[in-house]
């Protein structure tokens, strides 16, 4: 079981990742991973000395090639326990969820494959169950 957690703030350093809602047009944006068959928002782990603003545009720059956007804070989340068949987390890390709306794009040069561009959420998310708390919590707070 995976429990997520949402928080107004949080000592940044113990900011490990961000996550991205991104829109386009008014449609969502999801990222396909070379080596899954299932989808997520774009999102990774900060680098050292990196803020997580920063983290949060590099990783929608390289998971979508997002050239053209505005990008903000929605707030921090957190997960603990068994995020997917092969990946568990022990201890409670901490996020950063932001919303983005994308305006043009260029060619990805990353792990992703692909990007989905679409009228409605995917199916077969990557961490199912802690994407759609991720977009409920977003909803909650009036970005999207």
């Amino acid at each position: 079981m995976v429990e997520v957690k949402f928080y107004d703030s949080i000592d940044d350093e113990l900011l490990k990742f961000a996550v991205i809602i991104s829109k386009t047009n008014g449609k969502w944006i999801f990222c396909k991973h070379r080596e899954r068959d299932t989808y997520e928002f774009p999102g990774g782990h900060r680098e050292n000395g990196e803020d997580i603003l920063s983290a949060a545009k590099r990783e929608l720059m390289e998971e979508t090639g997002a050239t053209d956007f505005t990008i903000k804070p929605i707030c921090v989340y957190s997960v603990k326990g068994k995020t997917r068949a092969s990946e568990s987390i022990d201890d409670e890390t901490f996020g950063m969820l932001f919303f983005a709306d994308v305006f043009s794009f260029e060619e990805i040069h990353s792990e992703i494959e692909k990007i989905l561009i679409t009228d409605n959420l995917v199916e077969n998310w990557t961490y199912p169950q802690i994407q759609p708390k991720i977009i409920e919590e977003a909803k909650n707070r009036g970005y999207i």
